[in-house]
């Protein structure tokens, strides 16, 4: 089924759904509707009612459901005036304020901000005895929704138009497919991100936990703040060699840098902002840009100096909505393997520059056997600056795509930055979801805002272009998709613990310790087990927690100073001298081989 159709059939089932809500809790009071758009993979639909769902309400709605599918209602679509509109919804609070939020162009039918240029029409869509205020599109009839290819999933608490401030609503989500087999094999890729779900990893591996008093801000544990070093480490052995040089900058700045850059005006929303004196107001940053055009402006720069590539770690924080938050993949501290690259304002410098972050995407993805593919986002309503301006740095990101992916690529119109556009890097996962990473992005608004210049061949004064760019994106949430994508199984060179040195006795101690020392020194991360569990309780833990391999001591290996080593993905042991086991764990470290 082609994915327009899809979204009508989900978007009809929404519909169908608020029905049988209402049958549902007809004899308990009334049920006032907010909104239910389609969303990847399904729908949802917020509801005020007159009292909280249990999971059992669940099968009685779906039950409903699919009586009324049995029935050929047709989803009929006619245009209002207001005042008509008014009547029909008099006893829908939500449904009105969405009605005049639509007739003053503030928002949609689905309460988000109107991204249209001229007022929609009073629309509504009506099956059985059903209305709802929407400008659809729908199925034509009840007979093309399959009644055994959608199913209720869970219930959520929802703020209404995400505002903590208003009423807290009832959310059902619900999967919906074209056949009920696309649907089962839903459900079991459903089954298999539940047994990788990084939170409930991340729990059981001891790597990060979050605490209400710092919602969205994760408590890195030893376990995950290693694979978090890691990562960063590499990062910096590459980039390094690659020559860049690594800044850092304040976490807080005044809000009078945040008006130069234009995110005063653009993204407050979504920052932490802090009034210290009635006149001191700072904003804690989202992010590194503006403070990397500090560093620029503190020394005179030519073209000599350029491209001048300046990397970047530092924690960030977003305000997100607390209903947005959801473990390591959406947070409100982070950090992001940031760099802003200042080059030339030069058609042809701008492609070679472009051309190595390129290669260095293709470098870091391919380590973790990530496939990915590339998306063009084009000028928002809210861009600033001219247009002419935007037009060329278009022109220059498509060009750049043309030539380095022969045009495989979507665009995602409307979606850039408010400075500029930018190729965002979407990858795929083990389970086949994809998930937007890194990003590109070309400036030649900010450097203008900030007045930075460097002196061309001829003496001239020009501002620079400016590249932003992120690779992993988000660290957190890098390490929480790595976390499902492998399963809580990394790689030797990333995981906390790379080896257990299991001793089966006490006398076996000495030389477990000779060993762990010697592998210490080699920069291994070992630890050694000589708890008083049987051999087979410490053999099946090492499994359970994921870690790479264990080497097990016991009267031979002492004798021989061999070790027995087991991997956790596989049974039998295979024996080696220490020096052997130095040379396999460094090769594996430095290969990089992700099993």
């Amino acid at each position: 089924m082609e994915s327009a159709q899809l979204y009508r059939l989900r978007h009809s089932l929404a519909h169908v759904m608020a029905q049988a809500v209402r049958h549902h809790f007809q004899k308990e009071g009334p049920v006032h509707f907010a909104g239910g758009p389609p969303i990847q993979d399904g729908f949802y639909y917020d509801f005020d009612l007159p009292r909280a769902l249990v999971p059992e309400d669940l099968m009685g709605i779906e039950a409903r459901m699919k009586v009324i599918l049995q029935h050929d209602h047709a989803f009929r679509y006619q245009e209002l005036e207001a005042d008509e509109a008014r009547r029909i919804f008099a006893d829908q609070p939500y449904k009105l304020e969405l009605l005049e939020g639509l007739l003053q162009g503030a928002y949609d039918d689905h309460g988000e901000k109107s991204q249209a240029d001229a007022l929609d029409p009073i629309s509504i869509y009506q099956h059985d005895d059903f209305i709802d205020l929407c400008r659809g599109p729908h199925v034509s009839s009840c007979r093309e929704i399959p009644d055994n290819a959608f199913k209720l999933m869970k219930i959520a608490g929802a703020y209404w138009r995400g505002d903590e401030k208003r009423p807290m609503l009832q959310r059902i989500y619900a999967v919906a497919f074209a056949s009920a087999a696309a649907l089962q094999d839903h459900l079991q890729l459903l089954e298999q991100a539940e047994k990788r779900d990084h939170r409930k990893l991340g729990k059981e591996l001891k790597m990060f936990f979050f605490h209400n008093t710092a919602p969205g801000m994760p408590y890195w544990l030893p376990h995950g703040f290693s694979v978090l070093n890691q990562l960063i480490n590499w990062w910096r052995e590459v980039h390094e060699r690659e020559d860049y040089a690594e800044i850092s900058s304040p976490l807080i700045n005044s809000k009078k840098l945040w008006q130069i850059s234009g995110h005063w005006e653009h993204y407050r929303e979504d920052m932490f902002v802090m009034e210290l004196n009635k006149d001191e107001v700072y904003g804690v940053k989202p992010m590194n840009c503006p403070n990397a055009m500090i560093v620029f402006n503190h020394e005179h720069h030519s073209y000599r100096d350029l491209p001048l590539r300046l990397s970047d770690c530092d924690a960030l924080h977003r305000h997100e909505r607390s209903g947005a938050l959801h473990g390591l993949l959406r947070v409100q501290k982070f950090q992001q393997d940031d760099a802003h690259i200042f080059v030339e304002d030069d058609d042809q410098a701008i492609d070679r520059e472009f051309a190595r972050i390129l290669q260095l995407v293709d470098e870091f993805y391919r380590v973790f056997n990530l496939s990915y593919r590339f998306r063009l986002a084009t000028q928002p309503k809210d861009a600033m600056g001219e247009g002419a301006i935007w037009e060329r740095a278009e022109a220059s990101l498509k060009r750049i795509l043309d030539r380095h992916v022969q045009g495989a690529y979507e665009v995602a119109e409307g979606d850039g930055a408010f400075y500029g556009p930018k190729i965002d890097i979407l990858i795929k996962d083990a389970l086949g979801r994809d998930w937007q990473m890194g990003t590109l992005q070309l400036d030649f608004q900010l450097p203008r805002r900030f007045d930075c210049q460097y002196v061309d061949r001829d003496g001239r004064k020009q501002h620079p272009a400016v590249i932003h760019r992120v690779i992993y994106g988000s660290m957190e949430r890098f390490i929480g998709i790595l976390i499902e994508h492998c399963e809580g199984k990394f790689p030797v060179w990333l995981a906390p613990v790379q080896l257990r040195i299991l001793p089966i006795a006490d006398r076996h101690d000495d030389f477990a310790r000779e060993l762990q020392q010697r592998l210490k020194k080699a920069k291994i991360r070992v630890e050694l087990d000589a708890d008083a569990q049987s051999l087979g309780h410490r053999i099946r833990q090492f499994r359970l927690e994921r870690i790479p391999y264990a080497v097990v001591i016991g009267d031979q290996e002492v004798a021989s100073q061999r070790v027995s080593l087991r991997s956790r993905d596989q049974e039998g042991l295979q024996s080696l001298s220490m020096e052997e086991l130095l040379q396999k764990l460094g090769e594996e470290v430095q290969s990089k081989a992700m099993k």
